[in-house]
């Protein structure tokens, strides 16, 4: 026979374009539009659907930038339709693009009850099925003019859409057309038919039978389609495709386990007041299409969007609720919202879990048994033990796929932290998080699929998302024709714990994969937006503290513990560690808004803070110094006060031989030279220099930074191929104890404070940027004289090793990573630690120097400048904190760093002292939060983990509270019935911990 593929191919194409697809709507009728527009602030449902209309014709702009428009859309079903299946197709303007990146409405009946949203690819709204012919349609939608930010068709260019400010007032829309239409449900079925086999087709090897059973079918189905009357012989065309469509999948045929999906960004090229909106709109049109479809399962994550629609759309929530209370619209994930898990501090990561799992226990009755984040950039080494301790022993992401260099060698695996727990994870290999369930990216998900041979399954989050949108009605369609299909995998819908469910009975014992999770791509999030990022580190240090002397506060003098203020703040801290806000790659309006969000947050922390002290103070004149951190300090216990001696807290700078100064402690002796560079750091007690020979640290260094793509997201590695060191210097002086540094370069400036304190072996270095470049990238150095062939950086609940050589791809990949509050470098004997107190982005290198010494330089990234999607990104002042420890051990470095980030604090008052609520008598036992139980029975809770990462047993006290009755909890403050309740001895706790081990304890009030 001959070959004629090709021919049928390409004329199935145009025939589905040109002729079968425009005949499902064949009769049309235009509906009258009337609109009515606000270029502020969205207005309530109420107002906008009584405010004054005039009609609007198709073909007219419409809509400012981030403007909201109301159509109120009318007509009459034409009499001769009666017996049909009717209904309007509404084109408010769209784009080709991809839903959720461009104008969006939500269509209201006149009542204001919410019927769908609509969007490019879900456009419809459905009359009724027949109609009697007749019946007046009226419908008012609220329409969004968000602006698109590739309407050009290119990526990443710079633009001043993503703020109303600079927006402007440009039309952004053209009204489309809106008519009532007949729904052919046989054509749209023909057209289900075709590209459901068209897509299998392609993917099916060219010398396979199944192919060629295909192309005979559709070329059959061809001929019977009258292309002058698609519509009557479209029955005709269906028949002969029948019988490949009904052939069975073979046994061996991959599963996989489709979930309706709407992956919506809670801030992203939007901002978060749009989010509001965009879920609405999604789950108006999740709910009724689980309505239409009984076989339909849809997930949604992030408690933060359920409680959204609670608040402003409580309508739409109802049905959302009736929904899941059926199984079919399921809460998954159990956080707050689907945040970075890189930067996010140990609490703030542990109450991710807490008030997302909580609100759908409250709210449903439903407990997530895995978290859910299949955008995440990458995943901290400490998240599995943060997982388990939550009550749940799952992880699906998807994000590792768009990894560079490296192809992840697993789908499904076991996941191990740094404190040895393990959760089970997947990976879809269908490597999308939007899957449309072409046959396609079924096949890619088969052919992908890493554990064939020992496992069968895998799961499609399917529908659109990034803007929200979900699964649409063509999407279950093929997903129906692909549920038992010869040459395609088999599809069935299922929720994800039934997935999960499935996946580990027939794979029980996976491969193990330990340590962070690294995404080898979106490196730059780590550093991109450093005011979100202080505001981020600064708030979680704020509620550290606000919870602390609110629990001492209340269970020593009565004072009010805020609970309802810290719920409220904690979730809003929460909310802005999104993956696209605090990792900095939001547009404008976001970071603006955030900014604002964090200095009215920190206030209201600051008066909590302050009310607490003081009570505990009581009234007089004696000055106490308050002590936040996990560490005695200066004399004042950790989590206490004591009386401030009123001591010099700096070495005096003197001159240094040569030029520049000297500090001098005793303990450590800097050496700062005339560029204002530290030349020297030597470590009195080891009798040992830190710095390499010939080198120095507080080395300004400047790179180009241009990414090939993803501004705010990427730095490539190339950017180290260029660059230069910030050596001139503009002013040396010494200024209140410290030596005051000055530059200036581009158009720029940055001023240093460097000083030692008086009984410290550490170099304090306060930094401030007034930074006006672009496309730059700004590290501050510190090359040690230290052989380390690996380093620690701090994580959630621990600190991850990582290799400073690039024996493999693997380690050349992480050249950029990501760390908390220190780094430590060390070799046997002596090591050194470099802390900050806003910073996360970091690199780690080592060179052997011509004396045979290895230098291993230590660069803390400061600021970039991408252009999109904030052209403005980082322009101003910004302040750093950072301190150079030589001598530490990864002790010093937990210490030092929690000392940088929770600074004691003068108090005025009449107490001698402030005890500690809890006290601990081992170092490497950390505490890390100390609350009174958020089930505001009065209970203490106090969380401590193993912070040096070894064995360690410790003792705690607590003041007031009954340890004998003391109970180990989960995160939730739920008693773990599965662990060993600790020893007591002489009033206390006895805790032996594991290293890294993470402790929950509640203990009730004596």
């Amino acid at each position: 026979m001959h070959d004629d593929r090709k021919l049928v191919e390409a004329r199935l194409e145009r025939v589905l374009r040109e002729r079968v697809r425009p005949a499902v709507h064949p009769a049309t009728t235009p509906l009258s539009v009337e609109i009515w527009s606000t270029d502020g602030e969205p207005v309530p449902v109420a107002e906008g659907l009584v405010a004054p209309t005039r009609p609007i014709a198709p073909g007219t702009p419409w809509g400012t930038p981030w403007g909201t428009s109301w159509f109120k859309v009318t007509g009459t079903v034409p009499a001769e339709w009666a017996g049909r299946t009717v209904e309007a197709v509404l084109d408010l303007g769209f784009t080709p693009r991809t839903p959720g990146f461009q104008c969006e409405g939500l269509v209201h009946l006149p009542d204001g009850t919410p019927v769908k949203g609509l969007h490019p690819r879900n456009a419809y709204v459905r009359v009724g099925a027949p109609v009697a012919g007749g019946e007046r349609v009226h419908w008012r939608i609220e329409a969004a003019s968000n602006p698109d930010l590739e309407a050009d068709g290119v990526p990443f260019r710079p633009t001043p859409m993503g703020d109303r400010a600079t927006a402007g007032d440009a039309p952004q829309y053209v009204l489309g057309e809106m008519r009532l239409a007949v729904f052919d449900e046989t054509v749209w079925n023909l057209v289900m038919d075709l590209e459901v086999l068209g897509e299998l087709m392609a993917e099916l090897p060219v010398d396979g039978a199944r192919r060629w059973e295909i192309l005979r079918a559709v070329g059959r189905a061809l001929d019977a389609i009258d292309l002058q009357d698609v519509n009557g012989t479209a029955r005709a065309a269906r028949g002969e495709l029948a019988g490949v469509l009904a052939t069975p999948a073979a046994a061996t045929a991959h599963r996989v386990s489709a979930v309706g999906h709407a992956h919506i960004d809670s801030a992203w090229l939007w901002p978060l007041r749009e989010t509001v909106r965009k879920v609405a709109r999604t789950a108006s049109n999740m709910t009724a299409l689980l309505d239409e479809e009984p076989d339909f399962v849809f997930a949604m994550s992030q408690a933060q969007q359920y409680a959204w629609l609670k608040e402003h759309r409580p309508e739409v929530y109802a049905r959302v609720k009736k929904a899941v209370a059926d199984g079919r619209f399921v809460p998954a994930g159990g956080m707050w919202v689907e945040s970075d898990t890189n930067m996010p501090g140990s609490e703030a990561m542990a109450r991710q879990f807490v008030h997302g799992k909580r609100f759908f226990l409250e709210e449903f009755g439903v407990e997530s048994d895995e978290a859910w984040l299949p955008d995440t950039f990458g995943f901290a080494a400490g998240l599995p033990q943060i997982i388990k301790a939550a009550g749940s022993r799952r992880l699906l992401t998807q994000k590792i796929s768009w990894s560079r260099t490296n192809d992840f060698p697993h789908h499904t695996f076991s996941w191990e932290g740094i404190d040895g727990t393990r959760v089970f994870t997947h990976f879809p290999p269908v490597d999308s998080y939007n899957c449309e369930m072409t046959g396609g990216q079924i096949a890619h998900a088969a052919r992908n699929f890493k554990e064939k041979g020992v496992a069968t399954r895998s799961l499609a989050p399917t529908g659109y998302g990034d803007g929200g949108g979900g699964t649409t009605r063509e999407m279950v369609a093929k997903a129906a024709r692909m549920r038992d299909l010869e040459g395609a995998a088999t599809v069935e819908w299922e929720t994800p714990a039934d997935f999960f469910a499935k996946a580990e009975a027939e794979y029980p014992d996976p491969p193990v994969w330990v340590g962070e999770l690294y995404l080898e791509l979106h490196r730059a999030t780590l550093t991109s937006q450093a005011r979100t990022k202080r505001g981020n580190r600064r708030g979680e240090s704020l509620l550290t503290e606000a919870e602390l002397w609110a629990a001492t506060a209340a269970a020593r003098t009565g004072f009010r513990y805020p609970y309802e203020e810290l719920d409220r703040i904690w979730k809003t801290v929460l909310l802005h560690q999104f993956h696209d806000i605090l990792p900095g790659s939001s547009i404008a309006w976001v970071h603006r808004e955030a900014r604002a969000t964090y200095a009215r947050l920190a206030e209201e922390l600051e008066a909590i803070i302050t009310g607490a002290q003081r009570a505990l103070a009581g009234e007089g004149t004696r000055e106490l110094l308050f002590n936040p951190a996990p560490h005695a300090r200066g004399g004042v216990p950790a989590g206490g006060a004591a009386p401030f001696d009123g001591q010099g807290d700096k070495a005096v700078p003197t001159p240094r031989d040569g030029g520049g100064y000297v500090l001098d402690n005793g303990l450590l002796r800097i050496e700062i030279d005339g560029r204002g560079l530290v030349v020297s750091a030597y470590d009195r007690i080891a009798g040992r220099e830190a710095i390499a020979p010939g080198q120095a640290a507080n080395l300004l260094q400047l790179h180009p930074d241009f990414p090939n793509q993803w501004d705010a997201w990427d730095v490539d590695a190339f950017y180290r191929n260029a660059g230069r060191d910030l050596t001139d210097v503009a002013g040396l002086s010494v200024a209140g104890g410290a030596v005051r540094v000055e530059r200036a370069f581009g158009a720029s400036r940055v001023v240093q404070l460097l000083s030692v304190p008086i009984s410290a072996k550490r170099l304090d270095i306060d930094t401030e940027v007034d930074w006006h470049e672009t496309e730059k990238f700004l590290k501050l150095a510190f090359p040690l004289d230290v052989k380390a062939d690996r380093y620690a950086s701090e994580t959630q609940f621990g600190h991850v090793y990582r290799p400073t050589h690039q024996n493999t791809s693997w380690e050349w990949a992480k050249f950029e990573a990501c760390n908390h509050r220190f780094v430590h470098v060390d070799e046997p004997g002596w090591g050194a630690a470099v802390v900050n107190d806003a910073t996360y982005g970091h690199d780690v290198t080592r060179t052997v120097r011509g004396d045979g010494g290895t230098t291993t330089t230590v660069r803390a990234s400061l600021l970039r400048a991408p252009r999109y999607p904030d052209p403005e990104t980082d322009q101003g002042t910004h302040r750093f904190r950072h301190a150079l420890v030589p001598g530490a051990t990864v002790g010093d470095a937990v210490r030092e760093g929690h000392r940088a980030n929770l600074p004691e604090r003068r108090v005025t008052g009449g107490a001698a002292e402030v005890a500690p609520l809890v006290t601990v008598d081992n170092d490497a036992v950390v505490v890390s939060a100390v609350k009174l139980a958020d089930d505001r029975g009065g209970d203490l809770v106090v969380r401590v983990y193993e912070a040096h990462g070894g064995r360690a047993r410790a003792t705690l006290r607590a003041d007031g509270f009954d340890t004998a009755r003391a109970v180990l909890t989960d995160l939730l403050e739920r008693p773990d019935t599965d662990a060993e309740p600790p020893a007591r001895a002489d009033g206390g706790l006895v805790l032996a911990l594991r290293p890294f081990q993470l402790v929950t304890l509640r203990l009730p009030r004596v």
